[in-house]
């Protein structure tokens, strides 16, 4: 599997300490759309293997990650480069969307 689970505990090895682009899903085990989405986001890691970093947070199990980043809504996707927060979008978007934005800092 090319997407890593990331945790309270793994957030800054994993997301703040990368050296490549990092795509953080924001999601919840109840939520449809976040369901639809996980196709897209199982493709965009495969194409984009080695040039960016795929992660998921669970809101349920990393409720204070969320709440850092005002996640309010799921899907919720956060773009870090070099550790540093540089765009979010929100909800089930088309790939084509996702993949503009990943393009952008890759």
């Amino acid at each position: 599997m090319n997407i890593q689970v990331v945790t309270e505990a793994s957030w800054i090895d994993v997301v703040i300490s990368s050296e490549i682009p990092v795509v953080v899903e924001f999601w919840a085990p109840g939520s449809v759309p976040c369901r639809m989405i996980e196709p897209v986001i199982d493709d965009l890691a495969k194409e984009y293997a080695g040039k960016i970093l795929c992660c998921r947070v669970s809101t349920d199990d990393s409720p204070n990650i969320a709440t850092q980043y005002g996640i309010g809504t799921v899907p919720t996707f956060l773009f870090f480069k070099n550790g540093a927060r540089k765009e979010s979008v929100i909800a089930a978007v088309p790939k084509s969307t996702l993949t503009a934005t990943i393009d952008k800092y890759i």
